[in-house]
């Protein structure tokens, strides 16, 4: 059994490690998140296969750790089939299904969606090397009745610039909502200058700091925050902020 369970690890860690070249995975996720509204018993996910030979599918939903397996996995859902066989240029449905644990239910949760495909077992006697790749979203448990909506929480977001203790400079987001925003392609405009961040999400009422590596004093009066937000359907909303004093 624990041979088994050590195995099974390593899969897990090098379908991690392979899963980030999606150009190379035949299974698509329709879609880049998944809102799971509270009043809702459950919300299905389609999944496709885009390739060429058959291969099977393991689902599961962990809370946060990329090294979850199906088996210590602790979020609240269950998905329906848990493993399937999707044939070539084929779908499948996943039925993402609420335990009933309790949540906050003042603000957004957030968990992962993990979608495994592991190829079906080479025929030829030639050595080959077969890869498995993991495809991950997110997605979020959404409270009835939440103050606000998802796409004015974009706009709410708090930015200032703070001197880091090791001399170095980080832009400070403050969200004040009840959702999570999640950004990419971060940028500080500070006069003729554009810096480069980081991409990251800011959960509900936390403070998020990042890197501004390319800043070297504190910006100039007037300087701005530009970013493109991701929505609820995945596209990108180019987003302009002036700084908090």
């Amino acid at each position: 059994m624990q041979r088994k369970k050590a195995w099974w690890r390593y899969f897990v860690m090098m379908a991690t490690l392979l899963g980030c070249s999606q150009a190379m995975s035949s299974v698509v996720i329709t879609g880049t998140r998944v809102i799971f509204p509270a009043d809702k018993k459950e919300v299905t996910v389609k999944i496709n296969n885009n390739g060429t030979k058959p291969v099977l599918v393991q689902s599961w939903i962990d809370s946060g750790d990329p090294a979850s397996t199906p088996s210590n996995s602790s979020a609240p859902f269950v998905i329906s089939p848990p493993v399937s066989r999707v044939d070539a240029d084929k779908g499948q449905s996943l039925r993402l299904m609420f335990t009933g644990t309790a949540l906050a239910s003042d603000k957004e949760s957030v968990f992962w969606l993990n979608v495994l495909e592991i190829p079906v077992k080479a025929t030829s006697d030639q050595n080959m090397l077969q890869m498995a790749f993991r495809s991950r979203i997110k997605v979020f448990y959404r409270p009835a009745n939440l103050p606000g909506t998802p796409s004015a929480a974009i706009e709410a977001l708090q930015w200032k610039v703070v001197a880091q203790p090791n001399g170095t400079y980080g832009l400070q987001a403050y969200n004040p909502t009840a959702f999570y925003v999640s950004q990419s392609d971060l940028v500080l405009v500070n006069g003729g200058q554009r810096i480069l961040s980081e991409a990251g999400m800011i959960a509900p009422g936390e403070t998020h700091i990042f890197a501004l590596p390319g800043l070297k004093s504190m910006p100039a009066p007037g300087a701005k925050v530009e970013y493109s937000a991701i929505n609820d359907y995945g596209a990108l909303v180019p987003t302009h902020e002036s700084l908090m004093p």
